[in-house]
């Protein structure tokens, strides 16, 4: 299948922090596209734009080449996609399914397994970058699923990211994606204290930031999440109440494979910590406010 503006109709699930970039990011490379989300007024804008509305997956699916979703938890993704209202039930022979939500290995892998019964193909395809990334088109895209359908659906990867990277098998993308939050829990925990004790030790914070984030101390959540902790700036670019959630299915894949994973058990127990005084629905870098 040619994954071209002239041949093909996309049909995009879950317009919120990040999909609405997403989404848009491939409305304005000039393909057909029909949108679906709970909450109708989040799609506006983008079919002001040219979008197509469809009041439920079911409408959606039957008239679309590829289907991408990124909505919010491992239950909604199995809502949309299996049952008689699923995704799985009325996408025609030959469609690519596409979801991009961070989810749980195995469920990628069920849903992998009733699609090829049905001649659908499907691919796990979180991504990583936060609402910057989004919008920037350069999030990071890791795929699970077979090699044919991830070059299928290179060209639209290429619209939203910079970073695609093939990782195996299905549920491969969604193992990955746990590796990347894991790396990120821990490492939150630390630019959290670091700016707390510059700040406690009576330094500029963002002279602080200046040295730290060009040193061996780099990383992408000290590099734009730091700043926007040290202006009090907590909107979110991805949602606490998410993270426990991404890091939750981490623990729990952890645990099946044996892994003793101490540092994402502490980030999680102060994430929910944080959660319980009224943060769930900030951005991650709120957790700065548990240290100052």
């Amino acid at each position: 299948m040619s994954i071209t503006p002239q041949d093909s109709h996309i049909g995009f699930i879950g317009l919120g922090v990040m999909g609405r970039s997403m989404a848009r990011h491939i409305l304005d490379a000039g393909y057909q596209l029909s949108v679906y989300t709970r909450t109708k007024a989040s799609a506006d804008e983008i079919v002001a734009a040219g979008a197509q509305w469809h009041d439920n997956a079911a409408s959606l699916a039957p008239v679309c080449d590829v289907i991408i979703t990124i909505v919010g938890f491992p239950h909604d993704v199995e809502a949309l996609y299996i049952g008689d209202d699923g995704l799985l039930s009325h996408a025609r022979p030959g469609t690519y399914l596409v979801d991009m939500t961070t989810s749980s290995p195995e469920l990628a892998e069920r849903i992998a397994t009733l699609a090829q019964e049905k001649g659908i193909h499907a691919l796990d395809a979180p991504v990583s970058g936060g609402d910057v990334g989004a919008r920037e088109a350069r999030l990071s895209i890791m795929l699970g699923g077979s090699e044919e359908a991830v070059e299928a659906m290179r060209p639209l990867f290429e619209i939203m990211g910079k970073n695609i990277v093939h990782q195996g098998a299905a549920g491969a993308g969604q193992h990955c994606k746990m590796a990347n939050q894991v790396a990120i829990a821990a490492g939150m925990l630390g630019v959290s204290e670091a700016l707390a004790y510059a700040k406690k030790a009576g330094l500029d914070q963002e002279t602080v930031l200046s040295s730290i984030g060009g040193g061996a101390a780099a990383s992408w959540s000290l590099n734009n999440l730091g700043p926007r902790m040290i202006a009090g700036n907590f909107d979110p670019g991805f949602f606490v109440k998410h993270f426990i959630k991404d890091m939750g299915i981490a623990a729990e894949s952890a645990e099946q494979i044996g892994l003793d994973a101490q540092g994402l058990r502490l980030a999680l127990e102060r994430y929910q910590e944080l959660a319980s005084k009224g943060g769930e629905n900030d951005g991650t870098q709120a957790l700065y406010k548990l240290y100052v």
